[in-house]
């Protein structure tokens, strides 16, 4: 009876083998237990935005998500660090005073005045359904008289709802900015800080600024655009106490001078959860940079990102990504607010100092792009890499070669690739450390459609169904891994950011010598992604002017948009139908003892395009070119 009993047992792995079951249940208690994990996280979320809809609307915790989970931490631990940026440490309670100071000088913008006492006397002054039209309370109310509205540079005051672009490193004012400015009920837009001239101007008038806060080390370079910025009616404002042109204004001053308390929670409480909070500029597929619109519930649902990840409110989380990227403002920095844990924030990313940070403030959290894991393993060996306690690294991008380099050199570490866009409608997370995969397409999963065992990545779609292209092609494989493969389209890949060849194409374009321009990408040896490569047709009579080139892409392009190689030609290759031959020519590369077209590489270092020698070339493939 026993062996009868035993016999479906057996037979239950042939079974499961015959039905091409077993790959995907041989991960099923990795898939039960992220799957548990993600209900977790959004329980607790859900928790956490139902108790800011009960929430007195007079408090700091009745307002948006990033305004309540501030006030959140700043009382639930006031004193733990929540930001260290070089030399500087700020807690929990400190960041929400900033932010607070900011708060009020961009309602003062907007014709508040909180009064000093901290915006809670007088609370009641205004009625619910006058919040709800205006959405400010009126400064009358007990509070004494108001002080005189800063217009700036005579432009208009700001409305509710009002887009304010920044354009800022890393750094802490760009987060008590950013958090002033939602707790002010205004739209904060993340403005990539390489742009200038006719990108920048594109980006602030496609979300719709009126106004604008950048950094004083900027100036100099944007001295070209200010006459039409003031055209636009900005708000101009300098985040530093450096001399200003006329017609900017020192904030972090204005600022300074403004109460600390706490501003009412209804100044930023949505209507809608799928209302917009904030801009963040992506390159997009074709063209100049989109404004990808990112909602309140986006944002909120960033506070779970370190959740699902695994990480906890004592890990100290390194982070070297640019603040306008979501990778590293709503993952990084929301992400670390949801867990209230502690961010090192670097303004750049240094391969040589990273252990040595990493061992001076007990880092034990990375959040990477795959570049970054690719200059680390690239370094010559340091003392500071052995003992230090870094045991989860979180980022995307992360080439299976790199990652086995990374993790044998560095290690033991778990690292969790995962896969997302900033206006994308999914993300995935691999969280069984399957090297080469950015996660799995199980069938626990609601949606699973999107990857089965056999590869297919389409759902059935039916008349009058809507589906949002990604532009990326996935691979799953037989045991439900979803591979990143590559960007369909004309788009590709550097440096962590997407590159449009028709906008470099275009810029290319505009130089008077050039007759016509074909932008692709190809691959280099050693490197993420794709690097730009331009092949060019002179326009007769004229000569290549490459001091004119160079200066030309460095004014219009930002720098991981820029060309690293030149291929100058006697005419394009074209398909039948006169299309431009990208394929064939990305595949014939940039060797030059296998093409007879005179080639060139950008030298950064030294700020021009040389001659694509065979000695660079052995170079650059040495690993001792850098471009």
């Amino acid at each position: 009876m026993a062996a009868l009993l035993l016999l479906p047992l057996l037979l239950l792995p042939l079974l499961l083998l015959k039905l091409r079951l077993w790959p995907q249940l041989r991960w099923l208690a990795a898939d039960l237990a992220f799957t548990v994990r993600a209900l977790r996280c959004k329980r607790a979320l859900r928790a956490r935005a139902l108790a800011a809809a009960a929430a007195d609307p007079e408090g700091p915790e009745g307002g948006c998500s990033l305004a309540w989970r501030l006030a959140q931490m700043a009382r639930q631990r006031p004193a733990h660090t929540f930001l260290i940026h070089g030399a500087q440490r700020f807690s929990y309670a400190e960041a929400e005073r900033q932010s607070n100071r900011a708060a009020r000088a961009f309602l003062r913008a907007r014709g508040w005045d909180g009064g000093p006492g901290g915006g809670d006397s007088g609370a009641g002054a205004a009625g619910e359904g006058e919040r709800a039209v205006h959405g400010v309370r009126d400064a009358a109310a007990g509070s004494g008289a108001a002080r005189p509205v800063r217009e700036g540079d005579g432009a208009t005051p700001l409305a509710p709802g009002a887009t304010v672009a920044l354009l800022l490193p890393a750094c802490p004012e760009f987060l008590w900015l950013w958090f002033g400015l939602a707790k002010a009920g205004l739209r904060a837009a993340f403005v990539p800080t390489a742009l200038r001239r006719g990108p920048l101007l594109h980006c602030l008038r496609s979300c719709g600024a009126r106004a604008l806060v950048l950094a004083p080390e900027f100036l100099e370079s944007l001295e070209p655009d200010l006459p039409a910025l003031r055209a636009m009616g900005l708000h101009l404002w300098a985040a530093g106490s450096e001399t200003h042109p006329a017609g900017i204004t020192d904030f972090l001053a204005e600022a300074s001078a403004e109460a600390d308390g706490p501003v009412p929670g209804y100044l930023s409480a949505p209507q809608n959860v799928m209302d917009t909070c904030l801009y963040i500029f992506t390159s997009g597929t074709t063209g100049l940079p989109k404004a990808a619109r990112i909602s309140h519930l986006k944002v909120l649902q960033c506070q779970g990102f370190y959740q699902l990840c695994g990480a906890h409110q004592e890990d100290v989380i390194y982070l070297a990504l640019p603040l306008y990227h979501m990778s590293g403002s709503l993952l990084g920095i929301v992400g670390c607010l949801g867990i209230g844990a502690t961010v090192v924030l670097k303004s750049k990313f240094s391969a040589g100092q990273f252990w040595e940070d990493c061992q001076q403030h007990g880092v034990t959290v990375f959040q990477y792009i795959g570049e970054l894991c690719r200059y680390l393993v690239n370094q010559p060996p340091n003392k500071a890499e052995h003992g230090h306690k870094v045991r989860l690294v979180v980022g995307s991008g992360l080439r299976p070669d790199t990652w086995e380099r990374f993790v044998r050199r560095f290690g033991p570490l778990q690292v969790l690739e995962t896969y997302g866009l900033t206006e994308g409608n999914v993300a995935t997370f691999n969280y069984t450390g399957q090297r080469g995969a950015v996660g799995r397409a199980s069938w626990l999963y609601k949606g699973s459609r999107f990857g089965t065992p056999r590869g297919s990545v389409w759902p059935h779609l039916q008349p009058g169904d809507v589906f949002f292209n990604t532009g990326d092609l996935l691979v799953c494989d037989d045991q439900g891994f979803l591979r990143f493969h590559d960007r369909t389209g004309d788009t590709f890949r550097w440096k962590g950011e997407n590159v449009a060849t028709t906008e470099v194409a275009e810029a290319l374009e505009a130089l008077d010598f050039l007759q016509e321009v074909n932008v692709y990408g190809v691959t280099v040896p050693g490197h993420e992604g794709r690097a730009g490569m331009a092949a060019l047709v002179l326009r007769p009579p004229h000569s290549l002017d490459l001091v004119q080139l160079y200066v030309h892409v460095s004014e219009n392009l930002p720098p991981y948009a820029r060309p690293r190689f030149l291929r100058l030609q006697e005419s394009l290759a074209t398909t039948e139908t006169f299309k431009q031959q990208k394929v064939r020519m990305a595949k014939e590369g940039f060797d030059p003892s296998a093409l007879s077209d005179p080639l060139y590489i950008l030298d950064q270092a030294g700020g021009a395009y040389l001659p694509l020698t065979p000695a660079r070339y052995s170079a650059l493939l040495a690993g001792g070119l850098r471009i």
